[in-house]
């Protein structure tokens, strides 16, 4: 490896030790105490589009389905985990190990809010100590028998999604859209970087899709005509589900009874993760 390598390998034309690695090499463990059968990353290309939601809408209808759910906030600088749940308890934890805090229902999260004093308090890292944080909730936390664990991304392609598609053995990816015109690039982003590290993808959801007129019925584009079937179509995915925009579900997140939602715009998606 030259002094000023940059450890982007398709920028280089050197022939060295890194170049060779497997993306599996650097794969780590998770605490010897952990028993985590299936880990499906949520993503995408930008923020504000409802990974979290999307994270914890599925995490509850597995958890309905009888199976084991976790989640795990990779979203270091902007974690809303805790809050969707109503969880205020703050995690606990030895001097090598911490402990997933549980919800009402009995999903395991862990997040950086479980952790800091106050809850509002900023993190004021840097991406190394960011990516460090999201590998020790994966080696130090003790996950019991987990089914299926959730990784709630940040948005965009880097420090922290490459950590974790380095260092966790990702089952597969969803991707939350929005109907807008340029989500076809956005969606390329987040498809290109899953392909490049070998993670396959299961398919995308639509957040923000459309409202329901209260009184007719009539699904109505808000924030334009949706794109998601032509943008699957383009990339050969599955649309696996459209969430709308309701003030209830918005109501349910901020008031942390996001456990009470029916969630019936998800069983697409909670149908194919299932299925792994």
């Amino acid at each position: 490896m030259s002094e000023g390598c940059t450890h982007d390998c398709g920028s280089c034309s050197e022939s060295c030790g890194s170049r060779e690695q497997n993306p599996a090499d650097f794969l780590e463990a998770p605490h010897e105490a952990s028993t985590i059968k299936k880990v499906i990353g949520v993503v995408s290309g930008k923020g504000g589009v409802g990974k979290s939601l999307v994270t914890s809408m599925l995490a509850v209808l597995l958890r309905r389905k009888g199976l084991n759910t976790a989640i795990l906030d990779a979203d270091i600088t902007g974690p809303s985990i805790p809050k969707m749940f109503g969880v205020t308890e703050k995690a606990r934890g030895t001097e090598d190990t911490i402990f997933p805090v549980y919800t009402k229902n009995g999903i395991q999260i862990m997040s950086v809010n479980l952790l800091l004093p106050d809850e509002s308090d900023p993190v004021v890292w840097r991406g190394p100590v960011i990516a460090g944080t999201v590998t020790q909730f994966w080696k130090d936390v003790i996950w019991s028998d987990v089914d299926v664990m959730f990784v709630d991304m940040p948005p965009g392609t880097g420090d922290v999604p490459l950590t974790v598609f380095q260092s966790i053995p990702v089952d597969g990816i969803i991707v939350v859209t929005s109907p807008q015109e340029l989500v076809s690039m956005i969606v390329g982003k987040a498809v290109k970087m899953a392909n490049m590290m070998n993670i396959p993808i299961i398919g995308l959801v639509e957040n923000m899709s459309y409202l329901k007129c209260p009184d007719c019925g009539k699904e109505i584009p808000v924030f334009g005509e949706s794109r998601v079937e032509e943008t699957a179509e383009k990339f050969g995915l599955k649309v696996l589900g459209k969430v709308p925009v309701d003030p209830e579900i918005a109501r349910a997140a901020d008031d942390g009874k996001i456990e009470t939602l029916p969630g019936e715009w998800l069983e697409g998606a909670a149908g194919q993760v299932e299925e792994l």
